[in-house]
């Protein structure tokens, strides 16, 4: 019998400094620290809308860690999912604010922005059409142009990633 889990529920990073990594993720994605373990040099962050205890771990290795080269074995990037296209188009401006934007592509029934954090990790942010409208793209995964403007256009207002929780107890800052 497989394992039978529901979803990814959170992702570890090694970072080179961790304070730069904390100050990027809690200003970029609003995350909060919700736990620190000095021991290990990590901090553990969650999402403004998760019901997860943390969604990203980061571990500071310091800066002489080897780095891995693109293309090679392991991690390629992290999807973050929002729930309205308008969220994902302000995801967008807030990377190209940032200077962490790297592109954005239309994948059929998901849409995508991508960035990078100051230690070179790939993340993708996306917006995924409803259930009902994936149509031919149920078994197809394309990479094609993002029309964003299109986007907008055509699902204005449509939430599509479920329940979210609201955020009742935030807790530290970077």
């Amino acid at each position: 019998m497989p394992i039978d889990p529901v979803r990814l529920n959170h992702a570890v990073l090694f970072v080179a400094d961790l304070d730069r990594a904390l100050d990027f993720y809690t200003e970029v994605f609003g995350m909060t620290v919700v736990a620190r373990e000095p021991r290990a040099h990590a901090a553990f962050l969650r999402l403004p809308r998760s019901g997860n205890h943390h969604d990203l771990g980061l571990f500071g290795v310091g800066p002489d860690a080897p780095a891995r080269a693109r293309g090679g074995i392991g991690l390629y990037h992290l999807a973050w999912q929002v729930d309205t296209v308008e969220e994902l188009a302000a995801a967008r401006e807030l990377l190209l604010t940032a200077g962490a934007y790297a592109g954005e592509s239309s994948h059929g029934a998901t849409k995508s922005v991508y960035g990078a954090d100051p230690d070179g990790h790939e993340f993708e942010i996306m917006w995924m059409l409803p259930r009902q409208d994936w149509g031919r793209w149920e078994h197809e995964a394309p990479v094609e142009a993002l029309d964003l403007a299109a986007e907008l256009h055509r699902w204005p207002g449509t939430p599509t990633a479920g329940t979210l929780v609201q955020d009742s107890a935030p807790a530290e800052r970077a």
